[in-house]
Parts: structure tokens; sequence; C-alpha cells
């Protein structure tokens, strides 16, 4: 079994290793992390690379399972959500081809946070043309044989040679971003996105 943490529209990295996996597993009886890709993802935009967060109830403090968070309803977060990668990717190459596969993401009504992640992570699985399926951890795992629930953080030091560079929107204003969220990859690169994710693993 290869363990894996719950993520908003996943990084590249991760994806990567998600589809590697023969039996990936999502952990989801893990004591809530706060400030992780669990609920949040990077994108390229106009001001250079910024970070999309679901705000979050933890509804039992800070013994809350990722199972049981709860998404606040406080700040329209879907609708800045989609303005920001309309903004962002809507001169990519391959925007207007994929975008249709998220609306249900930003115009649906998600109450927990692994609600929300599922949905984005079938989103991803249907733009990539590949079929998974998404399995949840039935209990907290103590050991894996294989374990990644700590192999993707935004506060981890990232070693950029190991991703090859992409066209990405405002290139000309900005250095290549490698791991982004796969939404970048995919608007970017479209069909050649899997070829992409395959060759680093």
């Amino acid at each position: 079994m290869t363990l894996f943490t719950t993520a908003y529209f996943p990084s590249i990295n991760y994806m990567a290793r998600f589809l590697k996996e023969d039996a990936p597993v999502i952990e989801i009886w893990e004591t809530y992390h706060k400030q992780t890709y669990r609920n949040r993802c990077r994108v390229m935009t106009a001001n250079g690379v910024e970070s999309l967060r679901v705000p979050v109830v933890k509804v039992n403090g800070n013994h809350t399972m990722t199972k049981d968070v709860a998404i606040s309803t406080i700040e329209p977060w879907q609708h800045i959500h989609s303005r920001c990668l309309e903004s962002a990717y809507k001169a990519s190459p391959y925007f207007d081809h994929y975008y249709d596969y998220l609306r249900p993401i930003f115009e649906g009504h998600f109450d927990r946070l692994i609600d929300l992640n599922d949905a984005a992570l079938q989103a991803v699985l249907k733009m990539l043309k590949t079929k998974k399926e998404i399995v949840h951890t039935t209990d907290y795992v103590r050991e894996a044989e294989n374990d990644l629930r700590e192999a993707f953080s935004p506060k981890k030091a990232l070693d950029a040679s190991l991703f090859p560079t992409y066209y990405q929107v405002f290139s000309e204003k900005f250095p290549f971003a490698p791991d982004l969220s796969v939404l970048d990859l995919i608007f970017n690169e479209g069909p050649d996105a899997v070829e992409y994710l395959r060759r680093l693993v």
C-alpha cells in the first residue's frame, strides 16, 4: 500500500506518484495538519506564483481528523478560485478545452474538504484521460510500506532540476516555476501532460 494525503488540485509531483502506484490510498483518519496542500494549491498568475486556499473549519479543534474537516462558508472561495484560474490561464493553449471539467467544483456544494478534494482529483483524472480508483483508509495507518504522507509539502525545499521545463503563461515575466498544481501543466500542455507526469517517476 502506498499512502498519500488528500490534496486540493494536487501538485505535479503528487500526481506523478499517484498515477505510478497500482493501489494508492488516501489517508483520511490522520489529525488534520494546517498549511499543507490538503486545502491549497499553487498556480501561476500575472503576479507570479500564488496559492489558492480553501477555508476550512476544524470541527473538533486540534483533534479534528481530516475526514471531518469542514469547508467554511464565510468567504466565497469558489468564486475567487474560478476567477483566478480564468484570469491566469485563459490565454493558455488548452484552457477552453479543459475548463468545463472544473465547473462542478466551483458551482457545486461541498460540506467536507475530503469530498471537495475527491471531486477535484476525479476531475483531474478525467482531464488526463486516466482511470484510477480513489480509495480512503478505513482507520489510521501508523506504518505503511510506502508512506508518502509527508512527501509533498509547500514547506519543503524543492529540487527544481527534477522538473523539466514546459511552456507556462507569463513566461515572459517570470522564470519557470516547477511543481505547481497539475492544473498548470494540463492547461499549458494538454494531452502531453500525462507523458510529462510519466517521465517524472
